[in-house]
């Protein structure tokens, strides 16, 4: 979010493709960080293990890291609605099987493991798919704006999530809170539907592999895109240390899932702030010296 959430940023949501998307994307990412917040919450209920709670992130960052890239081919060269309605179809199925499991007292560590790595390999797939059907929905002229929302979209719900997260497992149970996730992947499904047919991208005649390829070594000859996704990657793998956030919020906080939402929430509402803060002032000189300052101070 560097730029201000300004009346002309939200004038976007005029489109009525992009604004059924809009408000479908903040109920699914919410849902999104409250299944998070469940997952850390009972895994550590099961096993009071510092290990088998830290594999969570490892679980869920591979996956994204590998398909990812896969789905950013797909997203050139497919029917991006269709793509996006399959995608959200399995993370339904797959939150409606945790709200399952869980109810019935069968959940399991390995089922939540497995679970979570094929959640992360449909997010990895459907993400970029995303991403690509944004300019589809608005004139190019209204791109910024439309980026700037989908930015608000993801800060807000990275804050709002994770606290509803708490207290809904606080009063429901982590059942609950995998039927609330159930429900906000639904959101996603009936928005796309709901949307005017586009046509389809522009069939390219390079291949997945080579498209993949294309894409890693266009990132070689860009030194400073580059550097700025290493450094993002560094920062997200060892920022993936508050998967243990449960151990804190139960053992040394005693503040139990409620706490442990605000906990998780906490971060990014102070990336919201700072985002408030840089985009009402000038961004500092040797900006790229203030990101690698960023993250060293994240990690201390």
């Amino acid at each position: 979010m560097s730029q201000s959430v300004s009346s002309r940023s939200y004038r976007v949501l005029r489109f009525r493709d992009f604004r059924v998307l809009w408000i479908a994307e903040a109920l699914s990412q919410a849902g999104s960080q409250i299944q998070r917040v469940a997952i850390a919450w009972q895994v550590y209920e099961l096993t009071h293990d510092a290990f088998k709670l830290g594999l969570l992130g490892l679980f869920r960052f591979i996956p994204i890291l590998i398909f990812g890239i896969v789905g950013g081919v797909m997203a050139d060269r497919g029917d991006l609605r269709r793509t996006l309605v399959w995608t959200q179809a399995v993370l339904l199925a797959l939150a409606l099987t945790l709200t399952i499991l869980s109810g019935s007292g069968r959940i399991t560590i390995w089922a939540i493991y497995a679970i979570t790595m094929l959640a992360a390999v449909f997010e990895g797939i459907s993400n970029p798919t995303r991403q690509a059907l944004m300019p589809l929905l608005v004139p190019r002229s209204e791109l910024p704006s439309a980026s700037t929302m989908g930015v608000l979209v993801s800060h807000v719900s990275q804050v709002v999530g994770p606290a509803a997260g708490g207290l809904i497992i606080a009063t429901l149970g982590t059942t609950g809170a995998y039927a609330v996730d159930a429900l906000s992947f639904l959101a996603v499904i009936v928005a796309v539907l709901m949307m005017q047919q586009r046509p389809p991208p522009v069939a390219i005649t390079m291949s997945g592999y080579q498209a993949a390829v294309e894409g890693l070594q266009f990132l070689r000859r860009t030194p400073t895109l580059f550097g700025v996704m290493l450094a993002d990657f560094l920062a997200t793998l060892f920022g993936a240390c508050t998967t243990l956030m449960p151990i804190f919020a139960d053992d040394v906080l005693g503040v139990g899932p409620r706490g442990l939402g605000f906990l998780l929430a906490a971060p990014a509402a102070g990336a919201v702030t700072m985002a408030i803060v840089m985009s009402i002032t000038h961004l500092p000189d040797r900006a790229g010296l203030w990101v690698l300052a960023s993250i060293v101070a994240y990690g201390s």
